[in-house]
């Protein structure tokens, strides 16, 4: 799957920018996407399959890894609204209520910092000194992203001096939901919902990585990388909403590695790129959004794990679903860690 969508599907930073640059007073609007597994050929459902079989843990949101005394209850995230996160929150309160810390992504220091460091420093997502990016893409090229970005409530005179890794995140996520996040001044995610249970109970909350971890994401990232990020976003950008739709059902079927699998399929069809930059897209993704911080999250969450159960407690983990699976997903780099992970069932 491109490197664009991957990025609402992975990083909770970015409903953090979302919020803070937002403004909250649009109605709220009931999606209306389709699932597009449903439109799937058999044929395709096949490769899809085949693509997921073998990925270790590749279904399933609710997880438990144990060492000796230490414990770990995980659940994988969306991060944006839905009313089914209720359920799981209920499900999660008692775990959290008896919990020494949850850890997530970010939390609220994480998104003080976040927030505050945007407020004073806008270079941070705008580039008020290098070329626009109508110089950059070319006319043709900039009359789709500034409609794009138009229809997500972002205006082309402000759309023409943003980050490209943020142009391109913002063609990824679904209109829709951009306005429900506008209307609630929040992304409403489970993420959020999970933090607002543990500070209802004291119990601390940590987070698995510093607040700026999203902006060294992309670094290393050359001009001409960047508008190549851009230009594969936008034939998806029509059909943004379908995406969401789809995402969120395979979510809460627990079908997640399938989540990663159609993005990429899909892409190979729909993109306009080559399969072959479609798959170096995807493994960069991957590489960069997923395996590196998964490695990064593995000491914090078992030396958290080892600080409660010396006090006779456990720990609740709460981050993107997507981080789960695969053989560099976090639970088995905890399985290789000698954690032993098992399913918690629903």
């Amino acid at each position: 799957m491109p490197l664009f969508r991957m990025l609402r599907r992975c990083l909770a930073p970015i409903r953090l920018i979302l919020c803070a640059l937002m403004a909250a007073n649009a109605a709220a609007a009931e999606c209306a996407g389709q699932d597009l597994f449903h439109a799937m050929t058999p044929a395709q459902r096949a490769e899809l399959d085949a693509a997921v079989a073998g990925v270790p843990h590749a279904r399933g949101i609710f997880w438990r890894a144990t060492k000796g005394d230490a414990r770990i209850d995980i659940v994988g995230t969306y991060h944006f609204p839905d009313l089914r996160h209720a359920a799981t929150v209920a499900r999660m309160a008692p775990l959290i209520a008896t919990a020494g810390a949850l850890l997530v992504e970010a939390g609220p220091e994480e998104e003080a910092k976040l927030t505050e460091r945007l407020r004073s420093d806008p270079s941070l997502m705008i580039d008020a000194r290098g070329p626009t990016l109508p110089e950059r893409l070319g006319r043709a090229d900039w009359q789709r992203v500034a409609q794009a970005m138009e229809d997500r409530g972002v205006p082309a005179v402000v759309a023409s001096r943003l980050r490209p890794w943020y142009v391109a995140m913002m063609l990824g996520l679904s209109p829709c939901m951009l306005e429900q996040v506008q209307a609630q001044g929040d992304t409403g995610g489970l993420d959020h919902l999970l933090i607002e249970q543990a500070q209802e109970d004291g119990v601390p909350v940590l987070a698995l990585e510093p607040w700026d971890t999203l902006f060294t994401l992309f670094d290393d990232m050359t001009s001409g990388e960047e508008e190549d990020m851009i230009r594969a976003a936008l034939p998806a950008a029509r059909h943004a909403d379908d995406y969401a739709t789809t995402t969120l059902e395979a979510y809460f079927a627990g079908d997640i590695w399938k989540i990663w699998e159609f993005g990429r399929l899909d892409a190979h069809a729909s993109s306009g790129l080559s399969r072959a930059e479609v798959d170096r897209q995807t493994a960069l993704a991957q590489a960069e959004l997923m395996d590196a911080r998964n490695r990064d999250w593995t000491r914090p969450l078992t030396d958290a794990a080892d600080r409660a159960a010396a006090q006779g407690r456990h720990v609740v983990a709460a981050f993107g679903a997507l981080h789960l699976p695969g053989q560099n997903g976090v639970l088995r780099l905890l399985e290789k860690d000698g954690w032993t992970v098992t399913e918690m069932m629903p």
